[in-house]
């Protein structure tokens, strides 16, 4: 079984209990932790007691009760309940000394003893949070140092950027009195988005509860640079102007921005005012690229525009191929076509093909067949005259 109690300012003290069993299993007793300063209960319970006596020895095995009288000059021991099955002790104002193993001693024919491990806890002191710079350049590397000075046991020490956890590296310095100093060393490589996110450190200990520290990263980033058309809105003809605003945006804010033309020579006339570039009466010769470029301690970024001056005739932007107008002319000519077809299905179903010839007329009326190929119209003497007919 366990007990905890809450102390004020983030403190807990917990009692676990280890039930003991000695000969008959007459005798137990529990082992406790403690945060220094706090209050200790020790318990001796006797179950089926036949009037022994009971004793409790601290760690160098003095009397501290024998029944209920205590032999031992030591006012934080008070007695808390005594009885025939159990002899209950408190001890206030714990120490590191104090901690050890005590003795829970049963006068019996042989003796008894169970044993009670008291832990005192002392938790971390002030922390200490350090970082090697405190302004970092993206791409580079930098270092945050957590120390927790003088507990018992060590700390544990757990990272977090954001909700993604980290990996420290942790070094254990014993000292004196069984106290531990624990440091740990965080590494990592920032980038622009690391700007304003918190690294947080927390401290893992018996004696504390959701004890943290964090720090805000602050990281400089080259300029993000972006060209903008302000005028025209449409396509850049002959005779009109042009006036282009380059936005630039970096930690610190970039000090100099300049435009150039790639390759080539800039415009006689152009006229740049801050990061504005404005050239009037365009005409041909003006094609080519134009570039900004945004600097700041970090380094510079370029952003180009392609300018292509079109005649002044050039009416509206270039036509864009519209694919719903193109698939609907397509599903009419297929529909018209599947149309036709049907009909001339029909037609053909209608007409079978039929021939009309005019052999042997006038044969039906001859008295023998030799008569009858003589009167026939489409007898051999009359082949040329044959037709046939077809629909």
């Amino acid at each position: 079984q366990s007990s905890c109690t809450s102390f004020s300012k983030g403190i807990h003290s917990c009692m676990c209990f280890l039930w003991v069993t000695v000969q008959g299993q007459n005798l137990v007793t529990n082992n406790v932790s403690v945060v220094e300063g706090e209050t200790a209960i020790i318990s001796c319970r006797v179950k089926n007691n036949d009037d022994s006596v009971i004793q409790l020895l601290n760690p160098n095995r003095q009397t501290i009760y024998f029944r209920d009288v205590r032999p031992l000059k030591d006012s934080r021991f008070q007695l808390v309940n005594f009885s025939d099955n159990e002899l209950l002790v408190s001890l206030s104002n714990v120490s590191l000394s104090d901690e050890g193993r005590y003795v829970c001693q049963l006068y019996t024919d042989p003796p008894q003893e169970a044993y009670a491990d008291i832990t005192v806890l002392v938790p971390p002191g002030n922390p200490i949070l350090e970082s090697r710079e405190e302004i970092v350049s993206e791409g580079n590397e930098t270092e945050i140092t957590y120390t927790a000075m003088g507990s018992n046991p060590a700390s544990t020490i757990k990272w977090m950027k954001g909700d993604q956890p980290l990996q420290g590296e942790a070094t254990v310095e014993e000292l004196y009195d069984r106290m531990f100093t624990v440091t740990s060393r965080l590494r990592l490589t920032v980038s622009k988005e690391d700007d304003g996110v918190a690294v947080i450190c927390i401290i893992d200990h018996p004696a504390v509860k959701d004890f943290q520290a964090q720090k805000y990263l602050e990281v400089q980033y080259k300029p993000e640079v972006q060209i903008v058309v302000e005028f025209p809105e449409g396509l850049t003809r002959e005779g009109e102007n042009l006036e282009l605003t380059c936005r630039a945006k970096g930690k610190p804010q970039p000090h100099q921005i300049n435009w150039l033309k790639v390759d080539d020579d800039f415009p006689s006339h152009a006229v740049i005012t801050g990061s504005d570039l404005f050239i009037e009466n365009l005409n041909k010769s003006f094609n080519g690229t134009y570039r900004c470029v945004a600097s700041n301690l970090v380094g510079e970024a370029y952003d180009d525009y392609i300018l292509y001056v079109y005649d002044s005739r050039a009416d509206g932007a270039p036509q864009k191929i519209d694919h719903a107008v193109i698939g609907g002319i397509v599903a009419v000519v297929v529909f018209a076509m599947l149309c036709l077809l049907i009909v001339l299905g029909r037609y053909f179903a209608r007409h079978k093909g039929t021939y009309f010839t005019h052999e042997a007329k006038g044969a039906d009326d001859a008295a023998d067949a030799d008569t009858a190929i003589i009167n026939a119209e489409g007898g051999h003497n009359n082949s040329d005259d044959k037709k046939e007919y077809y629909i």
